[in-house]
């Protein structure tokens, strides 16, 4: 993506180079404060995205057939779909916010990541009718709540506008399931509704100053002077990313660039919400899918850490999570939340006990680079003290979703006849039959 025109404004401040969301700003003041307004629909931020478009007649049918979501279905206006791209083995390889608009699908990955995806979609074309192409020119700015309508609102008075993906987290879309069984509670992103609005990306800074007038595109007609004595409306501002991850975390909203590894399963991180049709034909990776949730259970588990703040300190993504002396997981996410103080996400082994007290290592250089610690990179430093963390579990220590069968498909039967029945359901898989 190109370096937003956000971080021209004079409030501000860069995130560190080299960090996965360096193409846009860090926070405008103070991030806790840029937290509430987002949550009360007052602010709006960029994202660190790559675009890539798909046109052509195939472009539905094609990329349902590449990927783990149904996607045909998609109609202009609807907020479109998430949907991953597996390796054979069922790794995660692209994460993809997908939104058609009747010509094109619009497809959002991560930044640094839309010319790998392209060049990966160019391979896989063959005979059929779809062009790919990467839109430098294309941006993406969000909000939560009621500011995803007057996000939208201003992109189009600046008549900037391209398209809208509605985040389906924490629902169970059609054909999907969650890894959420043995879990007593509410799932802690209830409450998470974050809009992505697609938009010129050399008109984000007229859509900013639209929003922060209420919608007005007039807000650009006379340049900085201009725009800077023009009334906004009592309490709009614009936050950053440090604002929008922290409140990522608390919703437990899996990231690509994130939570991923080489060897990440989409069980692991509860993705099956979103982004993974059971009910429908072959793809890449859709073995490993059903084999997973039919016949074995995820070997980790995505979590949140509550970290203690009385130390001042924050991890670095890459940080070992401990129990006792050993470790059972990595932290994936870190952030400063304003009600809740400093948390994490991360990927345990499946079998840590819920309950059980861990510690995550602190490195020598987090007193010193907060903001980097913040924001992360994924190296892993040399451990020098811990700092106390307990579990919010977002997928269940039991490594069973709630269309994982009650009883294992086969028990019961000889190891001829199940082998049989295996050979059966493969053929039926490629008929378009899961299970």
């Amino acid at each position: 993506m190109r370096r937003s025109p956000l971080l021209d404004r004079p409030d501000a401040v860069a995130n560190p180079v080299g960090d996965l969301d360096a193409a846009v700003p860090a926070r405008y003041g103070d991030p806790l404060r840029e937290q509430n307004a987002l949550l009360d629909g007052r602010a709006a931020t960029a994202l660190a995205r790559d675009v890539v478009a798909v046109t052509g007649p195939d472009r539905l049918g094609w990329l349902t057939s590449l990927s783990s979501q149904e996607l045909t279905r998609l109609t202009p206006g609807d907020g479109g779909a998430e949907t991953l791209l597996l390796d054979a083995q069922g790794h995660i390889t692209h994460a993809l916010a997908c939104v058609d608009d009747g010509t094109a699908l619009w497809l959002v990955t991560e930044a640094g990541r839309g010319r790998e995806l392209a060049e990966f979609l160019d391979s896989m074309r063959f005979m059929l009718r779809v062009e790919v192409a990467v839109r430098e020119d294309a941006a993406v700015l969000a909000a939560l709540g009621e500011g995803g309508g007057a996000l939208e609102e201003a992109s189009r008075a600046a008549g900037a506008y391209l398209a809208t993906w509605r985040d389906p987290w924490p629902g169970v879309v059609e054909g999907g399931t969650s890894y959420d069984v043995g879990l007593a509670r509410e799932h802690p992103g209830a409450g998470y509704r974050a809009t992505w609005v697609l938009v010129q990306a050399d008109a984000a800074g007229t859509v900013a100053d639209a929003f922060l007038a209420g919608g007005n595109a007039a807000a650009d007609v006379g340049g900085a002077e201009r725009r800077n004595s023009m009334p906004g409306v009592p309490g709009r501002s614009l936050a950053g990313s440090l604002a929008w991850e922290a409140l990522r975390v608390e919703a437990g909203r899996p990231r690509w660039g994130r939570e991923v590894d080489a060897r990440t399963i989409p069980h692991e991180l509860d993705w099956l919400r979103t982004a993974v049709h059971l009910n429908r034909g072959c793809y890449p990776g859709q073995e490993t899918i059903a084999r997973t949730l039919n016949l074995g259970r995820p070997p980790r588990r995505l979590t949140i850490l509550q970290l203690d703040g009385f130390t001042g300190q924050l991890p670095v993504p890459g940080a070992n999570v401990r129990l006792g002396e050993r470790a059972v997981g990595v932290v994936t996410s870190v952030a400063r939340h304003v009600d809740y103080g400093p948390m994490a996400l991360s990927l345990l082994r499946r079998g840590v006990p819920a309950d059980a007290p861990l510690t995550v290592d602190i490195a020598a250089e987090a007193e010193e680079e907060e903001t980097d610690s913040a924001t992360g990179s994924r190296e892993e430093p040399e451990a020098v003290a811990g700092v106390d963390a307990a579990q919010e579990p977002l997928v269940s220590p039991e490594g069973r979703a709630q269309a994982t069968p009650a009883e294992r498909p086969g028990a019961g039967l000889g190891r001829r006849e199940a082998r049989g029945q295996e050979v059966n359901r493969r053929q039926g898989a490629g008929r378009g039959l899961l299970r």
